[in-house]
């Protein structure tokens, strides 16, 4: 019971004293590699944080990887050893790893506008540095901040957002301790919309609970859609004025 209390109390608290539909504290910020990549950013949410760096579109290094209708997008993700307390090494043949870097190569072919850079590749690195909850959430919108920062022509933002369910309660954006504790799903979608870009569920939930998890995710996913549009406006403002100067 004490458990119970710690994840969620009758005062409708969290651990870390949020409501149910409040999300975790968000940061980010575009341009952060502007010499080492075309396209960079960086995502806090919560204790998680991820780096992007966006190159292309360029030539494809291999042949075999030329399509010639639209841009082919190759996703790599590399976590820090020291990005988790038990600080376990992740190769690039993690079976997590290459499961959440197909994910993402399937979601941004469809929000980008690949048909207009045929012949080319796209590669998008992840560099996991904390993780407390949220990996693929956080991965998805730092990639879309630095797609966004390369120029690569996109419908509109992917921002994603994490949902659970604690018996009879829905609750926004877990951390580490919540998503060991109980079902969730994670969904993207596209712009402010109810376009869904991905939803990724990997454990039972009773079907009554999915509509109001789906829907608790949605929500949040437009919360952090906004914040991004907001740091990229503020951005491209502050870009402006040392042009003019």
């Amino acid at each position: 019971m004490a458990s119970r209390l710690e994840i969620f109390s009758p005062e409708g608290l969290r651990i870390d004293g949020r409501r149910w539909n409040e999300v975790r504290h968000f940061k980010c910020a575009i341009n952060t590699h502007p010499v080492s990549s075309d396209g960079s950013s960086i995502v806090e949410q919560g204790n998680t944080k991820v780096i992007c760096n966006v190159i292309g579109p360029a030539e494809p290094t291999l042949r075999s990887r030329v399509n010639t209708e639209r841009a082919s997008i190759q996703v790599k993700i590399i976590v820090a050893p020291f990005s988790t307390v038990d600080r376990r090494k992740r190769t690039q043949n993690d079976n997590r790893l290459q499961e959440l870097s197909v994910l993402l190569e399937h979601t941004f072919e469809e929000a980008i506008l690949s048909h207009l850079q045929p012949r080319s590749q796209i590669d998008i690195q992840l560099f996991v540095l904390a993780q407390d909850g949220g990996l693929l959430q956080a991965c998805v919108n730092a990639a879309s901040l630095a797609l966004v920062d390369a120029g690569i022509p996109m419908y509109d933002y992917v921002s994603a957002c994490t949902a659970g369910v604690y018996d009879k309660d829905v609750l926004l954006d877990l951390n580490r301790i919540e998503e060991g504790d109980m079902p969730f799903l994670t969904m993207g979608t596209i712009g402010a919309s109810k376009n869904v870009a991905f939803i990724q569920l990997e454990m039972k939930v009773q079907f009554d609970r999915l509509e109001s998890m789906m829907a608790a995710a949605i929500s949040g996913c437009h919360h952090i859609r906004q914040l991004m549009d907001e740091e990229v406006r503020r951005h491209g403002k502050a870009r402006l004025l040392r042009a003019g100067n």
